[in-house]
């Protein structure tokens, strides 16, 4: 546990670290905001790179602090604060792989990310469908709570229904976060947004049926 909490602090303030070296060597004005066409449409000071690492940092305390609030919402073992943990670290993987991406487009004044090899919506779902992968193996683990996991109103009706439809939604999740690798490597931009929400729009629905369906057999 040491060495994962270790990991966590070392990537919540890695993207802050980054940023402060690079910024002196960043032009004055970057590409602050791109449309959904990918393309460039406000042109702001080289200090905004300075809000992706701040932003790293508070959602790296709101897990820590969802962690601690799963640990209590279970009478033995950490399992729970564990899996929060191991998530937190994922998502810090995403925050700080964006936070390289954002300072390669500024450094290099990037005015369609259309024309890098490796388009933004690519590289975020790609990474997002990588952690639903480890999540989803993580979720048969987890002790029922109100915090994590997948939780409706029927897969908290008791702990023998809680186990069933974690293992079913780690099993959706596995499956989902494939899909959307897929997805990523053969589309990018708005058909790849598309396609990843409506994988996400199935599985919501699928597994809210199956927690039904479920707690009425238990």
């Amino acid at each position: 546990m040491k060495i994962r909490k270790i990991v966590y602090f070392t990537l919540m303030f890695l993207p802050l670290a980054v940023t402060l070296i690079v910024l002196p060597y960043l032009p004055g004005k970057i590409p602050a905001h791109y449309g959904f066409d990918n393309q460039a449409d406000r042109w702001g000071s080289k200090y905004e790179v300075l809000l992706f690492p701040v932003v790293s940092i508070l959602m790296g305390y709101f897990l820590l602090g969802m962690a601690k609030l799963a640990a209590k919402k279970e009478e033995h073992g950490e399992n729970n604060k564990n899996v929060t943990i191991i998530v937190g670290i994922l998502v810090l993987v995403l925050f700080n792989t964006l936070n390289v991406y954002s300072l390669y487009t500024s450094f290099n004044k990037v005015e369609n990310l259309s024309s890098l090899s490796l388009e933004i919506s690519q590289l975020v779902f790609s990474i997002i469908g990588m952690l639903m992968i480890v999540t989803g193996n993580l979720m048969p683990k987890l002790r029922m709570n109100s915090i994590i996991g997948l939780r409706t109103h029927w897969s908290m009706k008791n702990e023998a229904t809680w186990k069933k439809c974690q293992h079913i939604g780690g099993i959706s999740f596995i499956i989902g976060g494939i899909i959307i690798i897929g997805i990523c490597i053969v589309m990018k931009g708005t058909p790849c947004l598309l396609a990843v929400l409506g994988v996400w729009a199935i599985l919501i629905v699928i597994d809210v049926f199956l927690t039904y369906r479920i707690a009425k057999m238990n």
